[in-house]
């Protein structure tokens, strides 16, 4: 049986009594649409953050778009970033109308270098939008500092973040607002797409539920525009309901898996060798990727295959290399750190319910593998 880097079927297995409860639950309920189930999600995920509100949305890639449109941003506006994240980030930035702006990121922990924030504000920079980078926080505390000296809005993309803290701050609670995606694969994952966007803002926490449902202020009456149709489904909802209740316990997984790596590959990290993850000082990580670096990655993942290991990249391509953006004029060599890791990171399997035997396995045939290169 392949081992993957994700896989929910066990976690299915555990938790398919509730799981299937949860989607009797909403058929039962008698309203299918932005019902009891997303309004009692979007109390508890709000309440979970120690925030005010939470407005539930159908994706991640739509939590960023609509948190920057209820920020105000949009054509003409800049929106700082990285390049090292998953491209629906920039899409995003794309989707509201305003141009993405990058920096590179920290060789230690792959997160935005925010030393280089200060040099890429213009008099066009309307926001900026740190990625909370596979399960740990960027340090907001210079970008607080930038934000108010500039009148800029901050939104966390904290699509892999669930959970996570830097200095006892939950991750989604600094800025302005925060955008979360719940794809399967995530920390708080649902069984579909699905994603939110939580703020302390009640001005922005409206203008997000009008652009979610047709720009509408009320039924049939449309306030604003643009408006879209970008609502949290019932059933997925009902599903992360529930899932938000084990939270805490799958990131206690998920750092039992990522000690386990630790220990048993550990001493494969001499100079040249394996790099595992830097937790950045002050962060509390929960580990959605267990990204390592190696700089003969490709022929390691080769080999693996012949274990019936089946491992990732989390990412190949930088986003500012991608033709999709090469109108934004980012020569090769631009953001060198992103540039050069993007050939040597990626990711062994990590999901809570990941069996022991396979966890074994994967350091196991690593060891071996990189011991006879």
């Amino acid at each position: 049986m392949t081992t993957r880097v994700w896989d929910y079927l066990p976690e299915y297995e555990q938790e398919k009594a509730d799981l299937l409860d949860a989607v009797t639950t909403v058929f039962e309920s008698g309203q299918l649409i932005l019902g009891k189930s997303v309004q009692g999600f979007e109390a508890e995920f709000a309440a979970y953050h120690g925030i005010a509100h939470c407005a539930g949305v159908d994706n991640g890639t739509n939590a960023v778009k609509l948190g920057l449109e209820a920020l105000g941003v949009g054509p003409g506006d800049e929106v700082i970033t990285v390049s090292n994240t998953a491209a629906p980030t920039v899409v995003a930035i794309d989707g509201a109308g305003a141009t993405p702006v990058f920096v590179d990121i920290r060789e230690d922990d792959y997160l935005m270098d925010t030393d280089q924030v200060a040099g890429a504000i213009t008099p066009r920079t309307k926001a900026l939008l740190p990625v909370h980078l596979y399960g740990q926080c960027v340090d907001l505390a210079p970008l607080e500092r930038l934000a108010a000296e500039h009148g800029l809005a901050i939104l966390e993309d904290c699509a892999q973040a669930h959970g996570a803290r830097r200095n006892g701050r939950m991750a989604g609670t600094v800025g302005d607002a925060a955008a979360f995606s719940f794809y399967p694969t995530k920390v708080l994952g649902g069984y579909g797409d699905g994603g939110a966007i939580v703020t302390d803002d009640e001005s922005v926490d409206r203008n997000v539920r009008q652009l979610r449902y047709y720009g509408m202020g009320k039924r049939y009456y449309v306030v604003r525009t643009p408006g879209h149709n970008s609502r949290l489904d019932e059933v997925q909802a009902e599903i992360l309901r529930r899932k938000l209740r084990r939270l805490d316990a799958y990131v206690a997984g998920r750092r039992a898996v990522a000690r386990r790596y630790a220990e048993g590959l550990g001493d494969l990290t001499a100079p040249g060798g394996l790099t595992l993850p830097v937790v950045a000082e002050g962060n509390e990580h929960v580990y959605y990727l267990y990204v390592v670096r190696h700089p003969r990655r490709d022929e390691i993942i080769e080999r693996l295959e012949r274990y019936d290991i089946s491992l990732n990249i989390s990412y190949p391509w930088p986003v500012h290399t991608m033709t999709g953006f090469a109108e934004l004029g980012y020569a090769k060599g631009s953001l060198p750190v992103t540039e050069r890791l993007a050939d040597e990171i990626f990711s062994l399997p990590m999901y809570p319910s990941l069996p022991l035997d396979r966890q074994d396995k994967v350091i196991s045939a690593l060891r071996e593998v990189i011991t006879d290169l």
